[in-house]
């Protein structure tokens, strides 16, 4: 990686030693900025409002906004499932991010948590709408496949056909893609964008997370870029809905113990 192409601050965490156990309710990253508002009976009251309100509607739409506060003190928050994922799945993953967040960022001012299942977000700034590529978190597999520019090229195929899904209309910016690279290494990748952005704006996000896949993915079995208003992910096995149940190795959730983690920072 070159250095130039470093426009944020990166922190390289190695995951090789965490647990096996990795359930679908654990978070993959976080983000915490500004102010702790915990101090603030007032504040923490519009933080947990947001958040009650997040989880009540997205769980059963998928996607939600909710503010709260007047004047200089309103609270703007978003949830977001995967498009893929169950309604079950979904409300669950919610109430974790909802349980989690105040806690993992002691009631920031700005805090983001990110699941494989959904992602969630508040702020004491309207971010509705807006390309937010600053802040994200990104796994790489850490086994590489041999012949790497030969599966480069094959997963910008899958990618690019995935985030072109995820931008036309009527996908709810969803795009879900698969191709046979060998006989027997095939390719997953999945694109999706938060739904309070254009299909301009949401191309734009997209395009700067496969943008860095030069930078992090290269020949990785896997990688994926999640920032806070879309994601891109490739495996080589099964890992969004429907699974395939006939092939070996399928698994709905990030093993983070094949996993390098990079906490992206504005």
């Amino acid at each position: 990686m070159e250095y130039s192409a470093m426009r944020r601050c990166v922190l390289l965490v190695s995951l090789a030693m965490l647990p096996l156990a990795i359930m679908a309710a654990d978070s993959i990253g976080s983000y915490c900025a500004g102010n702790s508002y915990a101090s603030s009976n007032k504040a923490v009251a519009n933080i947990n409002s947001v958040l009650s309100n997040l989880v009540a509607t997205a769980s059963t739409g998928g996607y939600a906004t909710s503010t709260a506060g007047k004047g200089n003190n309103v609270i703007y928050g978003l949830a977001q499932c995967r498009g893929d994922v169950s309604t079950s799945d979904c409300a669950a993953c919610l109430a974790d991010a909802a349980k989690q967040l105040p806690t993992t960022c002691s009631y920031s001012s700005d805090a983001r948590i990110w699941y494989d299942f959904c992602f969630m977000r508040y702020e004491n700034a309207n971010f509705i709408g807006q390309v937010d590529t600053d802040a994200g978190v990104i796994l790489v597999n850490v086994q590489a496949l041999d012949n790497g520019k030969a599966f480069e090229k094959a997963v910008g195929k899958v990618v690019r056909k995935a985030t072109a899904q995820a931008t036309a209309a009527g996908s709810a910016g969803l795009g879900r893609d698969k191709d046979q690279y060998t006989p027997f290494v095939a390719i997953y990748g999945l694109a999706q964008c938060t739904r309070d952005l254009a299909p301009l704006s949401c191309a734009q996000c997209l395009s700067t997370a496969v943008s860095r896949f030069g930078d992090y993915c290269r020949a990785q079995q896997g990688c994926q870029i999640n920032y806070s208003s879309c994601r891109v992910r490739y495996e080589i096995y099964p890992f969004y809905f429907p699974l395939a149940g006939n092939v070996p190795g399928g698994r709905a959730t990030t093993d983070m113990t094949k996993n390098t983690k990079i906490a992206v920072h504005p």
